[in-house]
């Protein structure tokens, strides 16, 4: 018996490890995604329209959508700028079929500044309408006391 059991407690030789380890370190990963994370979290709110618009407040519920609308912006002085481009109302719509491949479907935001008169929006939003386009909606902003 006391063979037996010598010979079962004998190992054999360990084999040395020369290969490489090919196991991955996720810690590092995480950490450079959480980074990423928080970076694009904070800088996305500045990547929309930077036209600088006064928006009327509502109490309309919030949109959400998936798919990013293309915006027409109407600024105090009358201007209107399509994203971030200064665009003549003459050529406005023209642009616009431009930039959708005249898509009738394209959703388009109208921004019109607090000050600004509402005829103005209302032509803005009527040569869009003219051009063919069925998704325009107006955009304001939330009052303080509902956010």
């Amino acid at each position: 018996m006391a063979g037996q059991l010598h010979s079962l407690s004998k190992r054999s030789p360990r084999r040395r490890n020369t290969g490489f380890n090919s196991n991955i370190n996720i810690t590092p990963l995480v950490d450079v995604m959480l980074v990423l994370l928080i970076i694009f979290m904070v800088t996305a709110p500045m990547l929309t329209v930077g036209v600088p618009v006064d928006l009327p407040k509502t109490q309309a519920a919030q949109m959400n959508d998936s798919i990013e609308p293309l915006v027409v912006s109407v600024n105090a002085k009358g201007e209107t700028y399509i994203q971030e481009a200064l665009v003549p109302i003459s050529a406005m719509v023209d642009r616009l079929k431009a930039i959708t491949n005249n898509n009738a479907e394209a959703k388009i935001y109208v921004r019109g500044d607090s000050k600004i008169a509402y005829g103005k929006v209302m032509e803005v939003m009527g040569a869009i309408a003219a051009a063919g386009f069925q998704k325009v909606s107006l955009i304001a902003e939330l009052p303080s006391s509902v956010r």
